[in-house]
């Protein structure tokens, strides 16, 4: 076992330091600890600690010691971060509003060799793995540690924001080892730079630290559906929270609506329409990194987003590092779903919006969220029509629906006389007011994704158990033929052919026809309506 061993070269921070406050960091004697030192002017220094924030002198910042600190820096870059050359100290800054510095936050850069051991296994099984964590748990550490172990045996680049994982200056940190490393010249050109590393420079394995913008994440699906194998990190704290994440859901496979036929609905004793996942993940392992000892870790994390929308989550396997440099791995005991809990509902907002209801009595109408499958305890009639309040819903369009399907529907004026509330997806997720009291009430809500009359007609349908349908032409099989199609137009001389949008395994398909053609290939847009555009190389 590698025994871990920290570099942090913090002389170089502390000569860029006041003097009287480099004086009182070293006086502290936690150089271990040490996370970040915080100058505010006209507060007192103070110095952030894994245990805590610790005054460092009892005399306020002045202009003069920002400006000392500024001076020995250099340049400060567009997104107001400066670091020390040769190191991987990080040095941000607060601007007032006519620009000046008032405030510098001075993070603790550190190599700590030994510390992927944790999880080298699944580093060195060539599945891309997303790292999740609240800032300074140590994900750039042990994303700068697996740089450095993958470079040993294969072709290794770093997309380097903030220069964060390669340190400032031309020349990489060591901690790096060989790995290559792209800087990027402003945070919102780093989704070009990632690409431009796998065109570029024949990458086997990509590193990108802070995935957070929405054109990234579309990025590192590209570059995984190269076949590229990606380290990263991003905003989070669990799976959860990039699930229902819009702009980073991409990265573990997004969330799609599905309608499900009434048999398949009966035989899942579930709703009609459920929430599924809607492509296959960016990322094939997820970590959490609880702290810096311990990890829960998704081996499968197309497997934990299913588990998570069905209601019952899978447990993570826990790692933990002891203080002898042993690693305890835990494997929590599996949760079983309850006969309260739906087959496909989920806890906290994911499940509100799937199941759209809050504990219905007897005698309501049985119903669940996305115009979802339902019964009616009372068969409807023209003397006792079932009364529908719809909120945010075109009245005229819901009772034209009504009509052309022949159902005993009225449109109530007020909530209170209503049994049903039918409403949009977007003032759903808003959680009025109207939606907060009709579930309180125990009133089944209806959730359209639309306000079109198929939408209504959908909802009545399953509202009053009639079958309904619509055409759909979802074939591989077609959409491939059309590929073909496409590659012979260019290799006929068109310059390009974008094709009609598909699910990511036809993507695939389409990208490895396109290789097959010795032509190049690229995805563009987001889902569900991403497309493969094919050029001549």
């Amino acid at each position: 076992m590698t025994r871990r061993q920290i570099t942090d070269d913090l002389d170089a921070l502390m000569a860029v330091l006041p003097e009287e406050i480099s004086k009182a960091v070293i006086k502290q004697n936690n150089s271990d600890d040490l996370l970040e030192i915080v100058l505010d002017l006209g507060r007192i220094p103070t110095s952030r600690l894994v245990s805590g924030e610790f005054v460092l002198s009892d005399t306020e910042v002045t202009r003069a010691d920002i400006d000392h600190v500024v001076e020995r820096l250099g340049d400060i870059d567009s997104d107001n971060r400066a670091g020390l050359e040769r190191t991987l100290h990080r040095i941000s800054a607060i601007r007032n509003r006519r620009g000046d510095i008032v405030g510098l936050t001075c993070r603790v850069g550190r190599a700590v060799y030994g510390t992927i051991e944790i999880i080298e296994d699944l580093i060195n099984e060539g599945k891309s793995v997303l790292l999740l964590g609240r800032p300074g748990v140590g994900k750039t550490t042990m994303l700068r540690e697996a740089a450095r172990i993958l470079a040993e045996s294969k072709r290794v680049v770093i997309v380097d924001t903030s220069n964060e994982i390669g340190g400032d200056g031309d020349v990489p940190h060591p901690a790096v080892g060989r790995a290559r490393r792209m800087q990027v010249a402003t945070p919102a050109l780093q989704h070009e730079v990632m690409i431009e590393a796998v065109e570029n420079h024949s990458p086997e394995v990509i590193v990108i630290d802070e995935i957070g913008r929405e054109m990234e994440a579309t990025a590192a699906r590209t570059i995984a559906e190269r076949g590229v194998q990606l380290i990263g990190t991003a905003h989070g704290n669990t799976l959860e929270n990039i699930l229902i994440n819009p702009t980073l859901s991409d990265l573990v496979g997004g969330i799609e609506s599905v309608t499900l036929s009434d048999e398949e609905a009966r035989r899942r004793r579930t709703q009609k329409t459920v929430l599924e996942r809607r492509s296959p993940p960016t990322f094939d392992v997820l970590i959490e990194i609880q702290h810096r000892n311990q990890l829960a870790i998704h081996k499968d994390v197309s497997a934990s987003v299913d588990d998570l929308l069905r209601g019952y989550p899978s447990p993570p396997e826990i790692r933990i590092r002891n203080a002898d440099g042993t690693i305890k791995v835990e494997k929590a005991p599996a949760t079983k779903p309850t006969a309260r809990r739906p087959s496909h509902g989920v806890q906290g907002p994911l499940r509100q919006e799937t199941e759209g209801r809050v504990r219905p009595t007897p005698n309501t109408i049985r119903a669940q969220a996305d115009n979802g499958f339902g019964e009616l305890s009372v068969k409807p009639t023209a003397k006792n029509p079932v009364r529908v309040y719809p909120f945010g819903v075109a009245r005229n369009r819901l009772e034209s629906a009504a009509k052309n399907l022949g159902v005993p529907a009225v449109l109530a004026r007020d909530l209170g006389d209503a049994q049903v509330l039918v409403t949009l997806r977007s003032h759903y997720r808003k959680r009025t007011r109207m939606i907060v009291d009709a579930e309180r009430r125990g009133m089944p809500v209806y959730v359209l994704r639309s306000n079109t009359v198929i939408q209504m007609e959908r909802f009545l349908a399953g509202l009053f158990d009639l079958n309904f349908s619509e055409d759909e032409d979802d074939s591989n099989d077609a959409i491939l033929r059309e590929t073909q199609r496409a590659i012979d137009a260019v290799l006929n001389g068109e310059r390009w052919v974008e094709m009609q949008p598909a699910s990511s395994y036809v993507r695939r398909l389409q990208h490895e026809l396109a290789q097959k053609s010795r032509l190049v290939s690229h995805s563009y847009g987001k889902e569900p309506n991403r497309r493969v555009r094919i050029f001549s190389e």
